[in-house]
């Protein structure tokens, strides 16, 4: 099998447009909750979201125009636009410079997705019913795979070109399956992430309608959302994207490229259970976990630290904890825990790739995030919550968890790149 390593990462997110930013924001403990400002929700039951900052006079503001040719930007929803932006930080951080036949028929572009262009979608059909016509560029600007169209366009990644839909497993997906690709030498480099931007009147309120949204902190947004703390009411929708680039790992060393981190595992299960619900006992999660460690080699003890799925969502915090206690049950030691969700809320198909990349600056950084608002956690055994304030540590092994409605579970492995391996 061919050793796959991280060569290049990008990110738009609720906490700033930019991988520094946002490690800046994340160690400092910076929540992106806040009333949502997009439409008026003053009658909604759910007002608080983490939209990505677009106030150009802030620093890591997100600007449509300084990544995207301007008579391109009204032709997109804004989830292309965000991918856009977070593979281009990507590429320039891998240094490539370009791709160029034949080197492009073994790169490709897989990009994960839950709902693609919700707001656009909502926006075209109310406008069509009052009699306005359909822009020419209306599915090509909503359609979940142009993401990885317009990517693969832009860099001649002429491999495999596709999009993962597997709600807020999406992105892990998209990355695992990426992973997959270049193990198995069908690919040499790939750029994979996801990315979502479904903060529209429809999109909330639907989330509410099956009450997975947290209401009753509109007063105060920034404690909505409170992952594993014994008072969280449902997840904060935010927004976003996350890019990676993934290379075997002989290619990028033949360029001499800088290597952030290596992915050693990646591991699927299905619950089978629920449309929304995870199964109780947390048998899903518990697998996917397992998965992941045989495929990466390693058995749990290796485990330094788990970004957790995560949510703030009463059942899924619970089932998730229950899961990893199960896996970590024969460790002498308690295993660090955090969820980054606590600060960007959940990005749905993007969440695993932001997770992915956070995890990877934690490796680089030797330091690791806490969980906002965690006054009351949950009782366990063996986790190490992180609470308070981040803590320097140094990692080798990194677990990160991805789960989603239909009961679809990721977890992938994220290594220290290690020379004396080779």
């Amino acid at each position: 099998m061919k050793r796959v390593v991280v060569t290049g990462m990008g990110l738009v997110t609720p906490l700033g447009c930019g991988t520094d930013i946002n490690w800046k924001n994340l160690i400092s403990g910076v929540s992106g909750a806040k009333k949502i400002s997009k439409f008026d929700v003053n009658n909604y039951k759910c007002q608080v979201a983490c939209e990505v900052p677009t106030n150009s006079e802030m620093a890591g503001s997100f600007v449509a125009d300084e990544w995207i040719d301007k008579k391109e930007i009204k032709k997109l929803d804004e989830f292309i636009k965000y991918s856009l932006a977070a593979g281009e930080e990507a590429f320039q951080q891998s240094k490539l410079m370009s791709i160029e036949d034949p080197v492009s028929f073994r790169s490709g572009c897989i990009i994960g997705s839950g709902m693609g262009g919700l707001p656009g979608i909502e926006d075209t059909s109310l406008s069509f019913n009052n009699g306005k016509k359909i822009s020419p560029f209306f599915i090509t600007g909503r359609i979940i795979n142009m993401s990885a169209g317009y990517l693969s366009i832009k860099y001649n990644l002429k491999g495999p070109n596709y999009s993962t839909v597997s709600a807020c497993a999406s992105s892990a997906h998209a990355i695992g399956e990426s992973f997959r690709l270049i193990q198995h030498g069908q690919a040499d480099i790939m750029m994979t992430g996801g990315t979502e931007a479904t903060i529209s009147p429809i999109g909330i309120e639907g989330f509410t309608a099956c009450k997975a949204l947290s209401t009753k902190y509109n007063e105060s947004p920034q404690k909505a959302s409170r992952p594993f703390d014994e008072a969280r009411d449902g997840f904060v929708m935010g927004e976003g994207s996350a890019v990676l680039i993934l290379e075997e790992m002989e290619h990028a060393l033949r360029r001499n490229a800088s290597i952030l981190a290596e992915i050693s595992g990646y591991g699927m299960s299905s619950d089978a259970y629920h449309y929304t619900l995870p199964e109780p006992s947390g048998d899903g999660a518990y697998r996917a976990m397992k998965n992941a460690l045989d495929d990466a080699k390693i058995t749990s003890d290796k485990v330094d630290y788990i970004n957790a799925h995560g949510t703030s969502t009463p059942s899924g915090d619970k089932v998730e904890a229950l899961a990893i206690e199960r896996i970590f049950e024969s460790c002498k030691r308690k295993i660090k825990v955090s969820s980054t969700k606590s600060q960007i809320g959940h990005l749905l198909g993007a969440a695993g790739g932001v997770e992915a990349v956070y995890s990877i600056l934690c490796i680089n950084n030797k330091r690791l995030p806490h969980t906002l608002n965690l006054e009351n956690a949950i009782e366990t055994k063996k986790i190490d919550f992180i609470a308070e304030k981040a803590i320097d540590h140094d990692t080798n092994y990194i677990l990160s968890n991805s789960f989603g409605f239909g009961g679809t579970n990721v977890s992938l492995v994220l290594e220290k790149f290690n020379e004396s391996k080779l």
